[in-house]
């Protein structure tokens, strides 16, 4: 077994940090030219923000540090399949490649749903990478929600 890139291991620290949080354990990470730019976790409690997913927080931090909106050069890490919102958020600014690790068969929109970058209407498509740190991500995700159960 191959160790996990850094992006990756960041972002299933922040997972967890939003597991132990009592979020839904999703952690996100932003690279720039091989710079950690962003690192994020699910937050849409503690903030009482519907849209305050891992990937949105991630892309509005790196966007403020790049102080720009389109993030073209940039790579975002994240331990879940994004979601519809998360997907058009990766769209609009522009991420050249999105690397996750678990996929979602309920909420997911890339792979699973939508399939959102497969729509005609979906004018920017980053190159996707799956699977990898998947299985310790779908961990986190099942003994969270089996906790809660």
């Amino acid at each position: 077994m191959f160790p996990l890139p850094e992006p990756m291991r960041l972002a299933l620290d922040a997972a967890r940090r939003a597991g132990d949080a009592g979020e839904v354990p999703v952690g996100a990470v932003v690279v720039h030219r091989g710079a950690i730019l962003a690192v994020a976790a699910n937050a849409p409690r503690r903030l009482h923000d519907p849209t305050a997913h891992a990937e949105i927080q991630a892309i509005r931090e790196a966007a403020a540090v790049l102080r720009r909106d389109r993030l073209e050069d940039c790579d975002l890490w994240v331990t879940l399949e994004p979601c519809a919102m998360c997907a058009g958020a990766i769209a609009h600014a522009r991420i050249a490649r999105l690397y996750y690790a678990a996929s979602d068969p309920k909420g997911g929109a890339v792979e699973h749903g939508p399939r959102f970058f497969a729509q005609p209407t979906c004018h920017h498509r980053p190159d996707l990478y799956t699977g990898i740190g998947e299985a310790e991500a779908a961990r986190l995700l099942r003994d969270f929600f089996a906790a809660r159960r």
